[in-house]
Order: C-alpha cells, then sequence, then structure tokens
C-alpha cells in the first residue's frame, strides 16, 4: 500500500448501497424516513452481514489489511467482528474500502477496473447496488 488513508479519501469514490442509485435532492420521495426504518432493529444487521459478506469474498481474491492493524488478511471472524462494531478503513491494494457500524452503504475509493468489477459482481449477489455519486 502505497497511498495513505488520507490521501484515498481525497480519490474518486463509488457508493455500495442498498439502493440502485442517488436519491436527487429534490426526490418527491420520503428518503430519510426509508432510510431510518433501514437503520433501526435486526435490519441494520442484515445489511450489515451483506457488508461483511462483500468484504469477506473480496478477500478471496486480494489480501486486505484492517489501516490501523498490521496483519495482512485477518481472520474472517475478526474482520466480521470489527465491521461490526466501529468505523473501518479496509486496505485492498491500492483502494480503501469505508465500512462504518451504523450506515447502509460502503465507500469504495480508487478502485481500478477489476477491482471495481469484482465488487459490482460481488455486490450483486448480495442484493447490494454499485454506483458513482453525483458530484
Amino acid at each position: 500500500m502505497k497511498k495513505t488513508v488520507e490521501e484515498l479519501l481525497q480519490c474518486s469514490y463509488w457508493i455500495v448501497d442498498i439502493l440502485p442509485s442517488q436519491v436527487p435532492k429534490d426526490s418527491s420521495g420520503q428518503y430519510f424516513a426509508i432510510e431510518e426504518y433501514f437503520l433501526q432493529g435486526n435490519r441494520i444487521d442484515e445489511i450489515k452481514q451483506k457488508h461483511i459478506n462483500l468484504i469477506l469474498k473480496l478477500n478471496c481474491y486480494a489480501d486486505i489489511l484492517i489501516s490501523d492493524e498490521s496483519v495482512i488478511n485477518p481472520s474472517p471472524e475478526h474482520i466480521a467482528e470489527e465491521m461490526q462494531k466501529r468505523y473501518l478503513y479496509i486496505m485492498v491494494g491500492e483502494s480503501m474500502i469505508l465500512s462504518e457500524p451504523d450506515d447502509t452503504h460502503l465507500t469504495v475509493f480508487n478502485p481500478d477496473t477489476q477491482l471495481l468489477e469484482l465488487i459490482k459482481q460481488i455486490a450483486s449477489g448480495e442484493g447490494l447496488f454499485v454506483w458513482k455519486p453525483n458530484n
């Protein structure tokens, strides 16, 4: 890993989400009420499990490192536990995935074409969507 977390946060990014695209600011729907619904009860746990599954499946194809730890390819149990309890930067080569325990999406920074395609395929299998925000 040559780039730091701070450098990667400045790179282009993609979202892995429960929704197929970014909700427009002028949407007539009730985004915030729906988001709050998904953050309650076991629904957020189900979404977080999909995020964990994605990272673990990705780890079959690429080395991963939790940014503040030194172990390359930590155990699946450790990855799952850390993703459930804290804000986590997961390093994959020159890319980074931001996971937050109480959010419905992951953010993928600086993915190359091959990594992005792999993430899209795995996400699709988990019932998640990958899209680039309108900045």
